[in-house]
């Protein structure tokens, strides 16, 4: 994990580097081949990509399924790309839920800005392959968060039946591991080791907020790290350091449902110590949802449509110049 080599020069303060977008029920993010950031709108099934150093937004795909509404989470949930072909997931969409007919919940393949191919359904996966016996859902076909390109395909979070897919990109699915009510988040890779954060069961109380490793074959995980409350991503920086991102403290009791929202202006970036403590880079952000690294700046996307910059995240001697 992080080196802890040298002094640590102090984060800066984050700065809005973009608004105006819709992430109301799902903001997820991407670095893409030309360098810049693809953010989600997942309420209206948009794609912007936003230019990381003057803020400049454009729509690169509109047209995907929109979120229900009604479901605080849902539509466009995440942007992969593999070789440089962009995928967005899907997820709570779709006729079985009172949604548009044509609507999927799975992965799709951009091919224009506005026309994509379907290349798996999670949603059927998910309803014809339940979860272990006694285990406690009431949304048949899952609730998916997040995909991370590996090894030519996708794995795939699902936070209500609480594992992880395999997807190819012929549209092969396989259930890589099952966990209990760890609610799994955001992913992570290094080499053949998969890092992924977990928001815990509700009230999503920090000590539950953790960063796990497991392998392809491992039937458990391992603890990295925990300290965070709701945590929603996971990514490395420089020096392989580990960084977490916290949507913040959970309103209640009396707590809503699962999926709900964490309370605004109580988010937090934080780094994953060796000690599996975290320390905390930025707090008071509003509604984070997923972020970025590029260089030593971390880019996170929020629900309320936004786009901050944190610069100078990494210690000395990663950290000393972009």
């Amino acid at each position: 994990l992080g080196s802890g080599i040298g002094v640590m020069a102090a984060p800066s303060s984050p700065t809005l580097l973009a608004s105006g977008l819709d992430g109301s029920t799902g903001a997820g993010s991407a670095i893409g081949p030309d360098g810049a950031l693809y953010v989600t709108q997942a309420k209206v099934g948009v794609i912007s990509r936003v230019d990381p150093k003057t803020g400049a937004v454009t729509t690169f795909a509109s047209g995907l399924p929109e979120a229900i509404d009604g479901f605080p989470i849902g539509g466009v949930m995440d942007v992969a790309f593999i070789d440089g072909n962009a995928y967005a997931l899907t997820t709570l969409v779709g006729p079985a839920l009172g949604g548009n007919p044509s609507d999927v919940t799975g992965i799709y393949r951009v091919d224009s800005s506005n026309s994509f191919t379907l290349i798996a359904d999670l949603g059927q996966f998910s309803f014809d392959n339940p979860p272990p016996p006694g285990f406690d859902y009431f949304v048949p076909f899952g609730v998916h968060y997040t995909m991370e390109p590996f090894r030519g395909g996708f794995l795939v979070t699902d936070g209500h039946l609480n594992r992880v897919l395999y997807v190819s990109l012929d549209g092969e699915i396989n259930v890589m591991i099952q966990f209990g009510n760890n609610v799994p988040t955001g992913l992570a890779v290094h080499g053949n080791q998969i890092y992924m954060a977990e928001a815990g069961p509700v009230p999503h109380a920090a000590e539950d907020g953790k960063v796990v490793v497991f392998k392809p074959g491992s039937s458990s995980a391992i603890e990295v790290g925990s300290g965070a409350p709701l945590l929603v991503d996971v990514e490395f920086g420089r020096g392989r350091t580990l960084y977490a991102l916290a949507q913040g403290d959970f309103p209640g009791p009396p707590y809503p449902d699962a999926g709900a929202a964490a309370l605004p202006n109580t988010g937090s970036l934080v780094k994953v110590n060796q000690d599996g403590t975290f320390t905390t880079l930025a707090e008071n952000l509003n509604l984070p949802t997923s972020f970025e690294i590029i260089q030593n700046s971390a880019y996170v996307a929020t629900l309320a449509g936004e786009v901050w910059k944190i610069e100078n995240i990494a210690d000395a001697p990663f950290g000393m110049s972009e």
